[in-house]
């Protein structure tokens, strides 16, 4: 009786046990999931904010970019291509032209002595790029979570609870082959008579 008894209770006990860390894997997988949603949310709050500065912009330059439409509307483009993306990767691949067509617009802009002195550009030129930085910033921390949440759920034991819950892996934020590409700075020849 009392070995029956024995063998019951450390059944109980192992049995307890593997539920115990069945939850513990099932909350921390619940968790690094929940970490990934929050880190693309913070930068789908920081690309709606560009988003917003957009117009503002565009509005400021029209006047002095007379010639430079294809710029224009490049940016314009760009930017409803944004707004409509739905995916995490349809909006990180609109966040790459987005960032694109505003590079192009601020070299562009650089040709123009007088955009250059406006306060409203200057404004809103320092205001999109420092949110460029903190996007980039967040892009890095979004891909840290992804990272950490893929390697868990190819691990085992995760990989069986994952497969249980359905978890796929997760695409990080990937830079442009336009981006990995070396820069070429070139300056203006020298006038004749220059040293």
């Amino acid at each position: 009786m009392g070995l029956s008894i024995l063998a019951g209770l450390l059944t109980f006990l192992i049995v307890a046990g593997v539920l115990v860390y069945v939850v513990i894997i099932y909350n921390e997988l619940v968790r690094l999931r929940n970490d990934n949603d929050r880190a693309w949310a913070n930068i789908d709050v920081l690309l709606k904010q560009r988003h917003d500065e957009i117009p503002n912009l565009v509005e400021t330059v029209k006047g002095y970019l007379q010639h430079e439409q294809q710029t224009l509307l490049a940016v314009t483009q760009a930017r409803a291509a944004s707004m409509n993306a739905a995916t995490i990767g349809q909006k990180a691949q609109a966040d790459l032209l987005v960032t694109g067509a505003l590079r192009g617009l601020f070299a562009v802009a650089e040709n123009y002595p007088q955009l250059r002195a406006n306060e409203n550009f200057l404004k809103l030129q320092n205001r999109i790029s420092e949110l460029e930085e903190r996007i980039a910033d967040r892009r890095e921390f979004f891909n840290d979570d992804v990272n950490t949440y893929n390697t868990r759920i190819r691990q085992i034991p995760d990989v069986f609870l994952a497969s249980f819950m359905s978890l796929q892996p997760r695409k990080m934020f990937k830079v442009s082959d336009e981006d990995r590409r070396n820069l070429t700075v070139s300056y203006p020849p020298k006038a004749a008579g220059q040293t």
